[in-house]
């Protein structure tokens, strides 16, 4: 039976924030060296964000979270639970979420967990975060997506893999700015993207990676969860999609209804590229600095292997309140400081000394 997950208590969105790195590496420096500088205009997008030398998921896990502290305005003790989403963890074997809940302030007396799911690591944190304030069992929960994403020198993929996120601090709906009406997760076994243990980049299943993927998961956890909330396209003042490229979430809000001037406000892919469990998430980020009250949101992410989750909000008079306490999405998008390949690939360790 097909139904929509929602929490016995009302929960929602309390506070958000956002962080992407300031450094770009140019589409134009990757091409210069693999393609000699050819089919420029042909680029899959204009630039990516790039850590710093003394960046990690970590660091900029406990920026983004700050932002959301600020503008909910919550006291970190309270927070009880801090589940971090992301597939480029520093450790191995050692949770970010523990040290970003001890640089906060929210240690010791709150449960941590790191969530690994591709690029729906993020969205899996945010809808263990809502079900865990939305059962009881804590008055607020935080949600991180974030990620330094890898691509292989040459690859397609190292074009679009991208660094930055979203932390969400998820608590009673009378504090939110943005309540949640539903969710629903759609999961199949899906070849499409893997890395396995002591590779260090990511490889493609080619074939499976559009329409039994990507297109296939969204459209089916999207439309189940209209479907039960009795809700349209047109419902909707705007929807965020995952975003590996800047044509995959443009088809799917079109396959499933939603116009392109529904995902404008969203779709940073372009300018920053794909930040994977940051992206739908650090995309909602940007349309919830621009909504208003009463406008119902829909968040859809993808992660590879592979599944997608959907979401379903409205947003309350609360957000006029709060969106100044913190960077919003497009000051940290805006900034820029370009580098040159030599230096990308030396600071993510792509030329090796030894």
């Amino acid at each position: 039976m097909k139904m929509s997950m929602k929490p016995s208590l009302p929960v929602g969105i309390v506070g958000y924030g956002a962080y992407v790195p300031r450094y770009r590496l140019p589409a134009t420096e990757i091409a210069r060296l693999w393609r000699g500088g050819q089919d420029n205009a042909k680029l899959p997008v204009k630039q990516k964000s790039l850590p710093g030398p003394d960046e990690d998921t970590i660091t900029m896990s406990i920026e983004a979270a700050h932002n959301a502290l600020k503008r909910a305005e919550v006291d970190p003790a309270l927070i009880r639970s801090v589940w971090a989403g992301s597939e480029s963890h520093p450790y191995a074997v050692k949770p970010s979420s523990t040290i970003v809940a001890q640089a906060l302030g929210i240690a010791p007396h709150t449960t941590a967990a790191d969530f690994e799911f591709a690029c729906k690591a993020g969205t899996e944190a945010m809808q263990a975060a809502l079900g865990f304030a939305g059962s009881g069992m804590a008055q607020y929960a935080l949600a991180i997506a974030m990620d330094t994403a890898q691509g292989r020198p040459g690859d397609a993929l190292e074009y679009t893999a991208a660094a930055g996120g979203a932390a969400f601090i998820v608590g009673p709906a009378k504090d939110a700015v943005a309540i949640l009406e539903g969710s629903f997760s759609y999961t199949t076994d899906t070849p499409d993207f893997f890395r396995r243990s002591y590779q260090k980049y990511p490889e493609h299943g080619n074939r499976f990676t559009g329409e039994p993927a990507y297109f296939h998961h969204i459209s089916n956890s999207v439309s189940i969860l209209m479907e039960d909330l009795g809700l349209t396209p047109k419902d909707f003042a705007s929807a965020v999609f995952h975003q590996p490229n800047t044509k995959f979430p443009k088809k799917v809000a079109s396959q499933l209804g939603f116009t392109s001037a529904q995902i404008h406000t969203g779709l940073l892919a372009p300018v920053i590229g794909n930040t994977y469990a940051g992206a739908s998430p650090l995309g909602f980020t940007a349309v919830l600095d621009a909504a208003k009250p009463g406008d119902r949101l829909l968040l859809a992410s993808f992660g590879s292997g592979a599944g997608s989750d959907a979401f379903s909000f409205v947003v309350t008079d609360k957000i006029e309140g709060i969106r100044d306490r913190a960077p919003s999405t497009s000051d940290y998008v805006e900034r820029s400081v370009e580098v040159d390949y030599a230096t990308y690939a030396r600071w993510r360790k792509k030329i090796r000394h030894h």
